[in-house]
């Protein structure tokens, strides 16, 4: 599990990489690289305010152990604020 402060979702990963996603630690932020048809999913999963899972890696990968999971929750946490 990693915290994030941002997350940048970038959707011009080429299919032809051998990669479904990649995602690296900027700074203390997230990059996940993906493809146009993986963006467009997740930009619909947003507007319906559905839960989201991108899976990293190489496609051909059998034992895939990186995911970037979008969850929506039910209350808004307040610890930290202000």
């Amino acid at each position: 599990v990693t915290g994030a402060s941002f997350v940048v979702f970038h959707g011009a990963l080429k299919t032809s990489s051998g990669f479904s996603a990649k995602s690296s630690i900027v700074g203390d932020g997230l990059l996940v690289q993906i493809t146009r048809e993986t963006m467009e999913s997740l930009c619909q999963a947003l507007r319906d305010k559905k839960d989201f899972k991108i899976t990293c890696g190489k496609m051909d990968a059998g034992d895939v152990k990186e995911y970037v999971d979008i969850c929506w929750v039910e209350h808004e946490d307040k610890a930290n604020k202000g």
